[in-house]
């Protein structure tokens, strides 16, 4: 081939055609004349790229994936920029639409309206307790209260926290509510402007009347309206209200301790009023209260000397509002502090304090489960047996007793009667609600409960039943745990050898605390929670098996009424309806699942039969005249040098827990019940088959209508006849005495729980009596418990 010739072929080839290349035998060099077939890259190189793009055809692909085609990163960013973009435009067009209105009808409140069960008026609240006052009018340091403890850059920022904002929408999208964030500028548009509802497009226009009204007002008006527009709790709106309502005075003699107070409410303003916080609100106040203090010397505001100088300001006992003399208050209170946990759990509320300010702005109707009869009947009840009897001019502990009940429908769970105290006036904390004192021995029953439920053994593996021998020696050392641990049984009796069902009845505590071991505390707690006992962060010592833990009596009383359930859970329902124009509540249904075995349920109720029938209830209830012949379970209880005193009991239809408690009338401090009313023989003590026992006989017998009888699933306890007796000879590390009788629970009541006339004496001796050996005498003197939680 001549150069003209490989040139032109070249050029038919284009400039993709690489460098020739021949093969054979003569070289590598393709030169023409060289024996051998001599390649055309060109035309290779079509084909090749034919084969490819054949390949590719069939394969359905065209070079790159579809999704590379689709998501590139030129594609993400861009579609991230215009997302911004379109954000930022949108929220300048919120911003230029959304004006600074007029302060709300809820910033001038509401009444609100309070009704019995029945649909009568309860009570009506919601007069406005609010003067405005100047911010000169309030000490410059007492101002700087107000900023440390809520938005330290309160004088430097926009009015607006973007990041706590943001935070605040995104768990609002997420149902978790807010989690604080705003500023006071925010706060005080939430108060006055708008609402305490969470949802999106309140915060987006809280977020934008923040930002105009911080460049349209000073910093001083904010701050002003903040603290005249917030709620301090004791019905106090703004600073002046609760300087009157906490320290009796104006809110320009407030000190810089009492500012910090004041302050550290608007966190939660009930949880935080010391007249009724619980032991931990009290330590929550105080550590905000330091909090605050702490950022005004970090602020500059405030001398470091002079604030370690500084004491806690205690502030002073509330004064009731007309209108909620007697039980009134207490009832308002409960059935407010339900509906505000209510607001909080369902999200239209992201906190206590905002829930509490959402229910004290008013225009709510509000019906409670109250029963009117059965209220006024209660309210006989504890007057005729205990309050009439109190002089506390002639005996200075009678002026500490106070009483507090709750009864409930267990069928329902509605809260049927409920008693808080001597009078809203005089004792402003609610003694139904109350979880600060022991509840002593009706802890019992729930360690029984526990053993059934996990069908537990005793240390040498015998099972626990009712008929379960266990040694009942007082002081006698427990078996089984790490923890040492003996206590004494009340005036140091030793029972010896008896049933699980005597050691109830006579309440004997070497008996539970063994029991408790043989369970294992972890799981006793776990069972006690589910009953409906408030267990969180409670060691599993066995200690906790004397009730040394705090309950109130409405949370016994749903305890016991989850029992006389058949072990569906029973949350004790106060409200029965709750309406507002601008929230709607959807109440939870007080009855809940199966939380423990029918069985084990009824056996406990079965054996707390004896309790009343043969043990520490016996005389106030038993042998009530009013009885006739109504089948009855509970337990007493006394506490640690009785402070504390219970019984709560139940039918087949109503449940009631009365507990009495030792509250000093000076200083609100615990104190021992032991002399009140000079009325109790010997040592003087309250227990809980006393007082409490005969408060709820006489309210349970006129409440109770038709006789009835429990509807038991065992073979075992009082309510059912036991085949044996057991004797002193039978040892505790025997195998089981007997087995459980096949025998069903009687029809009708047990001939010994029918109430005898005082001219008789019960026809059949209790067959739960203790042994037939006489026990141990007790000592002449009684001796001093040193941790007896007897009864």
């Amino acid at each position: 081939m001549g150069r003209a010739e490989e040139r032109r072929a070249r050029q038919r080839g284009g400039r993709r055609a690489a460098p020739k290349r021949s093969s054979g035998t003569a070289g590598a060099t393709g030169t023409p004349g060289v024996a051998g077939t001599t390649n055309s890259p060109s035309a290779g190189g079509r084909a090749a790229a034919r084969g490819r793009g054949a390949r590719a055809a069939r394969n359905g692909k065209s070079g790159k994936s579809g999704i590379r085609r689709f998501f590139t990163w030129k594609k993400v960013v861009g579609s991230l920029f215009g997302f911004v973009l379109l954000t930022m435009g949108a929220f300048v067009l919120l911003y230029i639409v959304t004006p600074i209105p007029e302060g709300n009808a809820t910033a001038k409140l509401q009444s609100n309206v309070y009704k019995y069960g029945d649909g009568t008026i309860l009570a009506r609240t919601g007069e406005i307790n609010r003067e405005n006052v100047a911010l000169a009018e309030v000490p410059k340091a007492v101002q700087h209260t107000f900023v440390a403890a809520e938005n330290k850059t309160f004088y430097d920022d926009s009015g607006v926290d973007l990041k706590g904002t943001a935070r605040g929408l995104l768990n609002t999208l997420s149902g978790k509510g807010a989690q604080g964030g705003s500023t006071i500028t925010q706060q005080y548009v939430k108060n006055y402007y708008l609402n305490q509802n969470q949802t999106v497009t309140r915060k987006l226009k809280e977020l934008v009347i923040s930002l105009k009204l911080d460049r349209k007002k000073s910093k001083e008006y904010i701050l002003a309206g903040y603290i005249n527009t917030s709620y301090y709790g004791r019905g106090a709106y703004g600073i002046q209200a609760a300087a009157q309502a906490y320290y009796g005075k104006d809110a320009k003699k407030l000190t810089v301790e009492q500012g910090a107070y004041l302050a550290s409410l608007l966190q939660a303003p009930n949880q935080y009023d010391w007249a009724i916080a619980s032991d931990t609100g009290k330590k929550l106040v105080q550590n905000r209260w330091n909090y605050v203090l702490d950022n005004m010397v970090q602020m500059h505001w405030l001398d470091a000397g002079e604030r370690q100088a500084m004491k806690f300001p205690v502030p002073k006992a509330p004064k009731a509002a007309p209108g909620m003399e007697g039980q009134t208050g207490y009832l308002v209170d409960a059935a407010n502090a339900e509906l505000e946990k209510q607001l909080v759990a369902q999200g239209t509320a992201a906190s206590i304090g905002d829930a509490e300010a959402l229910v004290k702005a008013g225009g709510w109707t509000i019906t409670v489960n109250i029963d009117k009869k059965k209220q006024r009947e209660l309210e006989q009840a504890v007057k005729q047996q205990l309050t009439s009897k109190l002089n506390p001019k002639k005996r200075s502990v009678d002026g500490d007793v106070q009483p507090g009940a709750v009864s409930v429908d267990p069928k329902t769970g509605r809260v049927l009667a409920m008693y808080g105290g001597l009078d809203y006036f005089k004792h402003f904390r609610n003694n139904a609600t109350r979880r600060d004192y022991q509840p002593a021995s009706t802890f019992k029953p729930l360690i029984l409960a526990a053993a059934l439920e996990d069908q537990a053994k005793t240390q040498d593996g015998r099972a626990i039943t009712a008929n379960t021998i266990y040694d009942g020696t007082s002081r006698r050392p427990v078996k089984g745990s790490a923890i040492g641990f003996a206590p004494p049984n009340e005036d140091d009796q030793d029972y010896g050898p008896i049933t699980v069902q005597t050691a109830m009845n006579k309440s004997v505590n070497s008996v539970f605390a063994q029991m408790g071991v043989d369970v294992g505390m972890p799981e006793v707690l776990k069972v006690a929670n589910s009953l409906g006992m408030d267990t969180k962060g409670l060691p599993a010592v066995p200690a906790q098996t004397l009730g040394s833990m705090g309950a109130s009596p409405l949370e016994m009383a749903g305890i016991y009424a989850t029992l006389d359930n058949h072990g569906r859970k029973v949350t004790p329902a106060i409200i029965k309806s709750a309406e507002h124009k601008d929230s709607t509540v959807k109440l939870p249904d007080p009855i809940g699942s199966q939380v423990i075995s029918r069985t084990a349920a009824d056996t406990v109720t079965s054996v707390l039969t004896g309790v009343v029938d043969d043990g520490t209830a016996q005389t106030s209830v038993r042998e009530n005249p009013a009885r006739r012949g109504q089948q009855v379970a509970g337990k007493t209880g006394t506490s640690d040098n009785n402070k504390s005193a219970w019984f709560t009991g139940y039918t087949p239809d109503l449940v009631t827990s009365v507990g009495l408690f030792g509250e000093s009338a000076k200083n609100g401090a615990q104190v021992g019940l032991t002399g009140a009313t000079g009325r109790i023989p010997g040592s003087g003590r309250i227990n809980g088959g006393g007082y409490p026992a005969q408060i709820w006989a006489a309210y349970t017998f006129e409440a109770m209508g038709e006789v009835s009888t429990f509807d038991l699933d065992t073979t075992q306890g009082a309510a059912v006849q036991p085949s044996v007796t057991p004797t002193l000879s039978q040892s505790p590390s025997s195998t089981p005495s007997s087995t459980p009788t096949t025998q069903k629970p009687t029809s009708q009541p047990p001939t010994s729980s029918a109430p005898p006339t005082p001219s008789q004496t019960p026809t059949q001796t209790p067959t739960t009596n203790a042994p037939s050996t006489p026990v141990t005498t007790p000592p002449t003197t009684p001796v001093d418990p040193l941790d007896p939680n007897a009864q």
